[in-house]
């Protein structure tokens, strides 16, 4: 045999054992309990529901993003017709659900790069976050910031603190700072940006008005078809059962498995997956964003898991200029 068809045999034989041997799994690189106490700091203190709306949506921070500009184009609208045409939306029920809270949303959508950082480590550390925001309600109470007022209750139960509404039909979402209301200082989550209407200028937390909840009550996304259960595990609730994300954007690496995704979800109920999320394909509108371990490591170093914007684009390295990605 000639010296060239040795070569080929030997280069051809060299690419079939490459494809042969398996791909080992992407790991999900962990993030410190600090680092999670820092992410979960601008929602800890908010009602329990919320939190569980707010922790489901962050896995869909392309639906955010479309929701925020559908709300900003339909500010003629209100209460129950609000609520009839965000239900027709396609978005997952936990992106309708944050409409009956605008800042909220809006917040989320401005601070996209800790949005994707919260429904990541949601997706691969659900219980480390839960025990996050549990230290940092201990924090904010042992501080003497965190205590039932006419527009909330706060309920110490076994080692849990829950925070629920005073009103059936009226939800205060807290305003506060973050990086104070703790106790000992914070530094700030890389490149967030307060927005008006939930940040408190000062160390205690502060209420503005109240949002009716009523005429979304009859819709599934509704207030109450959300919850957190504290007590086993820490996850959300919705429709009395776990929820399970279906996002194409941000997944589970822990369920990789031998070459599949198994189950393909973070809620609990083993075998309802996403059978999407196990292609690891991302929403069209983050195609160019590195989803993942390392783009979570490198966020609490001031690097996005999106790459942050650049005016009014996305670019790497954060947030530049100090709106904190031009929200409008």
């Amino acid at each position: 045999m000639r010296l060239y068809e040795q070569c080929m045999v030997l280069f051809l034989s060299s690419c079939l054992v490459i494809q042969a041997t398996p791909q080992a799994p992407p790991q999900a690189a962990q993030q410190s309990p600090e680092q999670l106490q820092q992410l979960v700091a601008p929602i800890a203190l908010y009602p329990d529901a919320l939190i569980a709306q707010i922790l489901a949506a962050a896995t869909f921070p392309a639906e955010v993003v479309e929701a925020e500009k559908w709300i900003a184009q339909h500010k003629d609208l209100t209460g129950e017709a609000l609520a009839k045409e965000v239900d027709k939306q396609s978005w997952d029920p936990s992106v309708k659900a944050l409409t009956q809270f605008p800042a909220v949303l809006a917040n989320m959508n401005q601070n996209l790069a800790w949005t994707s950082e919260l429904g990541d480590v949601y997706a691969n550390q659900q219980q480390d976050v839960t025990k996050a925001i549990q230290t940092m309600r201990h924090r904010a109470k042992q501080a003497g910031n965190l205590q039932t007022t006419p527009q909330e209750k706060v309920q110490t139960k076994g080692e849990s603190i829950q925070i629920e509404p005073a009103m059936p039909d009226v939800v205060y979402v807290p305003q506060y700072d973050p990086w104070l209301v703790y106790g000992d200082p914070l530094a700030v989550f890389p490149g967030w940006y307060p927005y008006p209407g939930l940040f408190w200028d000062g160390p205690g937390i502060g209420f503005g008005l109240g949002s009716g909840i009523g005429f979304f009550g009859g819709f599934g996304w509704g207030w109450h078809n959300w919850g957190f259960d504290w007590h086993h595990g820490g996850r959300v609730v919705y429709n009395h059962n776990t929820y399970v994300s279906h996002s194409r954007t941000i997944v589970n690496r822990n369920g990789f498995d031998r070459g599949g995704f198994r189950g393909g979800n973070f809620g609990g109920r083993e075998g309802i997956g996403n059978s999407r999320a196990s292609s690891g394909m991302r929403s069209s509108a983050f195609s160019g964003f590195d989803h993942g371990g390392m783009a979570r490591s490198n966020s609490f170093r001031g690097q996005s898991s999106f790459g942050g914007f650049r005016g009014g684009g996305f670019g790497g390295g954060g947030f530049h200029g100090g709106g904190g990605g031009g929200h409008r």
